[in-house]
């Protein structure tokens, strides 16, 4: 319902369905509210709410939240922290994380195991979100919107 919300513009309505349930630890609703406490949508703009929102998407393996808490991180000058997420990021299957992996290798700052390992699980997660069944729901989906 909070994205059915959130695609309406009805923010608030939205939020307060995230924020039901982020309480069940719902790792998008969770990384839902990060981006409308980044945005100020139905929240005013709080930069450590929408960080403790990322935090908690990314400990329940969202791994878009891994990468833009490896991406805040880096931005902050903490290399090694931003590095670890997104490795952890990569292996749940984030392509920026894994460009940003390639390029710390590329730097010095991940080790060839660290990115042959990081390359192997990303591919692992990739193949495992591939099925028949998931692309046919999602074009029957999108033909049901359209």
């Amino acid at each position: 319902m909070g994205m059915h919300f959130n695609k309406r513009g009805e923010y608030k309505s939205a939020v307060k369905y995230y924020k039901k349930a982020a309480e069940f630890g719902d790792a998008d609703a969770h990384y839902n509210l990060s981006a409308m406490y980044k945005n100020g949508e139905g929240v005013e703009k709080d930069d450590k709410m929408k960080v403790y929102h990322l935090e908690e998407a990314a400990i329940g393996g969202h791994p878009d939240a891994r990468a833009n808490l490896g991406a805040i991180e880096g931005h902050n000058g903490r290399a090694e922290r931003a590095t670890k997420h997104f490795i952890i990021g990569a292996k749940l299957g984030s392509d920026f994380s894994l460009e940003m992996v390639k390029l710390g290798y590329t730097e010095g700052l991940v080790s060839k195991e660290d990115f042959a390992s990081a390359l192997r699980a990303h591919q692992a997660a990739v193949d495992a979100t591939k099925s028949t069944q998931r692309d046919e729901g999602e074009a029957a989906q999108v033909g049901a919107i359209h």
